[in-house]
Parts: structure tokens; C-alpha cells; sequence
């Protein structure tokens, strides 16, 4: 039988404050609290579509029908502003280049007082920061359609740039129809992509993505307001868009930071504005409030040793080579596992660094995360009399196998100001 030995404990435990109960209330026959398939307490939302995602690791800690087909009303003018905005990084265009307004897209939106306009004129010449700007915040149709016909001649041509930019960015299922969300049996979305897109404009064009934070603007002297209600209201809330028809209902793509944390919420199918900014809000409290990033094991941390056979040493150290944390819900941190496999005993000559097992890491609601530990330093092969005390070993009773051990690792928030990249990132 061998003896397995642990290096003290991993990580320092956390400081849980007792909970007191009255005494009548130990008495009263108590109700299991509902739970989810994971055991845990669900997550609800009143919309019909939702995901709530973790910018950093773009894990989707929440959702809704968050991978079926909806339609996405002005929200699809994000993916508008996406193609903008790699043009202008890629040099193709310059914010004070100027788009004209022909008289089709003009006569197309002047007269329609249903539709969301930026009020273009007919023949002017408009900067291109200024039609971001009127897509952005006033959720212009007709600012779109400027741009569908400056850059590609139609609203059918764009769409095929739309669509290929789309699958650039990994995205697999939405398909769009026009520049600007308005029905069409073609243009379909799920919430996880417009999720998906939110989070490639505020990670890979930090230069514009501050427009989504503007609260208004004026264009041909009438003042629009940003319709999205969290800007000013919700703390750290800085975009993204709104949309709505009859055919999507009230949505919203938002997105916003809290204590050096980001994340990405989409509502559709909501019945209207109010319930749609006040349920992007709940959700968003949810993922700040009920996900945490926990660090498990420090870079090179010691999480056992090894036996070995016929060494200098009788045993090596094993380790992980990076930072071991994980992006999930708080409830589920006491139901954390994480085990230690390897072989025994461990055969020299082994080198600093050698993979010599594995460290399994589950908890409820997240996929099992595996990573290898390595010998923490070399080991080289014993003497002679070593080696003929390990073979006379072999002869006792008793037979090598595969080591399991459940290591006595406990969570710890990790309260570092980047929070750095989560092990369970995709």
C-alpha cells in the first residue's frame, strides 16, 4: 500500500459569515428552494430571448432561446456599424469621409413618420462619423441606407458584404437582409450572436466603440436622444442598441462594466421599452452579482507528490504551470471537485517539467475543465542499490496503478484589478 502525501492546503479558505434564524422559523416545516438541472436555483426572465455573456471569456452564463432564430429589429444595425468600423481600421475609409444622399434613399424615408430617421437631406454630403452617429444614437434607417448604397450601390448588394463579414467574426446562424433590421422573412438572429457582436466591436475597435455612449444628437437642427434608457441610469452602462417592431417586439443589446468586470446582455421579444430596459438591467445585476471568477491554484503551485521508482528521490512534486481560476455562479462554489490523477510510481529519469498526470476541476453548471500537472523538478535515476531495493520491491505484494485524490482546494475570489483570463475560457 503506498502512502500519497499533500502539500499543505492550497489555497486559504474563505471567511463565510454564520446565518442566524429565528427560532420559530427552525420550527416551521421549510420548502427546498427550487432548482435548475444543475441544482442550482434557476435563472428566470420574463424575455422571451436572453443572454447574458461574460465579456472577458465570452462565455454564455445565461440563456434564454439565446441559439434560436428571432428577428432583430434595429439590432441588426450593429453589424452595420461592425462593417464601418473594420473599414475605417483597415484604412478603406476615414471618419470625415463623405457619403451622399441620393434622391431613392430620401424618398424612400422622408415621408414615412413611422420609421426611425437621422432626418438626412436630400443631395447632402454627410461625414462619416456624423452617419455612425445618426445610426448609432438616433437608430436611423435612413442613415443606414446611405451608407448600404455609398458602399456596396444597394441594400441587397450590402447584404452580402453583412453576411460575409458575419461569418468573419464566427458567427453561424444570423442572416442579414438590409442595413438596418427592418422586417424581412430573410433576416434572422439569435441572441448569442448579436452577443457576439457586441463584444467584437468593444474588443477589437476600442477607437470608435465610444459612440455607443453618447447620449444624443443633433443632426438638421432637431436633438434625438439615445434610446437606450441605462445610459446615465445603470451603473457603468456605456451601449449598445436597441430595437423594435411589431414582428420582434422591444430589444436590446447592452453591455456594461463594474468593478473592472464587463458584461453583454440581449432582451427581444419584450412588449415594451420599459420592460425591456428594466429586464436588461435585472440580468445584468444577475451576471455582476451571481458569477464570480475564483482562483484555485497560484502559477506553479504544488498540488501533490509522486512516488517514484528507483530514484535519487523518493518522490517528486507535482504542479500546475499557470493560474487555475473559474468564471462561475457563487452557489455553486461549495459543490466544487477537484481531483488528481496521475501513475505510480513515477519512473526516472524525469525531467523539470514533464507531464506526469492530470487535474480535473467540476462544479455544477460548467463543463469539467482538465489541465496536466508536471514534475515539479528532475529527477535522476538512483544508484545501483536503489534500483535493486525498488526490484526487490516489486516482488512484495501489492501492484502499481493509477492514483486518484480529491484535493482539498477551496475558491477564493480573485479581486485582481485585470481579473486576468478565467482557465474555463473558450
Amino acid at each position: 500500500m503506498r502512502t500519497w502525501s499533500l502539500v499543505a492546503a492550497l489555497l486559504a479558505a474563505f471567511a463565510l459569515a454564520p446565518c442566524m434564524a429565528a427560532a420559530e422559523d427552525l420550527l416551521a416545516p421549510q420548502a427546498p428552494p427550487p432548482t435548475d438541472s444543475t441544482g442550482l436555483p434557476p435563472i428566470e426572465t420574463i424575455a422571451p430571448f436572453a443572454v447574458v455573456m461574460d465579456y472577458e471569456t465570452g462565455r454564455v452564463l445565461f440563456s434564454q432561446h439565446g441559439d434560436e432564430l428571432m428577428k432583430p429589429a434595429s439590432m441588426a444595425k450593429l453589424m452595420t456599424v461592425s462593417l464601418l468600423f473594420e473599414k475605417l481600421k483597415r484604412g478603406e475609409l476615414h471618419l470625415d469621409d463623405k457619403f451622399s444622399v441620393s434622391a431613392k434613399v430620401w424618398n424612400q424615408f422622408a415621408h414615412d413618420a413611422q420609421t426611425s430617421k437621422m432626418f438626412v437631406g436630400l443631395g447632402e454630403a454627410i461625414r462619416i462619423e456624423d452617419l455612425i452617429r445618426g445610426i448609432i444614437i438616433d437608430s436611423g434607417n435612413d442613415a443606414c441606407a446611405v451608407v448600404a448604397e455609398n458602399i456596396a450601390g444597394s441594400e441587397e448588394a450590402f447584404a452580402l458584404l453583412l453576411n460575409a463579414e458575419a461569418r468573419r467574426i464566427g458567427l453561424i446562424q444570423s442572416t442579414f437582409a438590409n442595413s438596418n433590421g427592418m422586417p424581412d422573412p430573410a433576416q434572422n438572429v439569435t441572441a448569442h450572436e448579436l452577443a457576439l457582436i457586441a463584444r467584437h466591436l468593444i474588443k477589437d475597435y476600442p477607437a470608435y466603440y465610444h459612440y455607443f455612449d453618447e447620449k444624443e444628437f443633433t443632426w438638421n437642427k432637431i436633438t434625438q436622444p439615445n434610446r437606450d434608457l441605462l445610459l446615465g441610469a445603470y451603473p457603468g452602462a456605456d451601449g449598445l442598441k436597441t430595437g423594435h417592431t411589431d414582428e420582434s417586439g422591444f430589444g436590446m443589446t447592452a453591455s456594461a462594466v463594474q468593478e473592472g468586470r464587463r458584461m453583454i446582455v440581449v432582451v427581444n421579444g419584450l412588449s415594451s421599452m420599459a420592460d425591456r430596459a428594466s429586464e436588461a438591467k435585472r440580468l445584468l445585476d444577475i451576471g455582476f452579482r451571481e458569477f464570480k471568477t475564483y482562483v484555485l491554484l497560484g502559477s506553479g503551485e504544488v498540488v501533490g507528490e509522486a512516488d517514484v521508482w528507483a530514484g535519487e528521490r523518493r518522490t517528486v512534486s507535482l504542479a500546475v504551470h499557470q493560474r487555475i481560476s473559474l468564471l462561475m455562479r457563487t452557489a455553486a462554489r461549495d459543490r466544487l471537485r477537484v481531483t488528481l490523477k496521475f501513475e505510480t510510481p513515477a519512473v526516472p529519469p524525469i525531467a523539470r517539467g514533464q507531464e506526469l498526470g492530470l487535474l480535473t476541476v467540476t462544479a455544477p453548471g460548467m463543463m469539467a475543465l482538465t489541465v496536466p500537472v508536471y514534475a515539479k523538478s528532475r529527477v535522476r535515476k538512483g544508484s545501483l542499490l536503489a534500483q535493486i531495493k525498488a526490484g526487490l520491491k516489486l516482488l512484495m505484494p501489492g501492484e502499481d496503478e493509477a492514483q486518484t485524490l480529491t484535493l482539498p482546494v477551496r475558491p477564493r475570489v480573485d479581486t485582481s484589478s485585470s481579473g486576468g483570463t478565467p482557465s474555463n475560457a473558450p
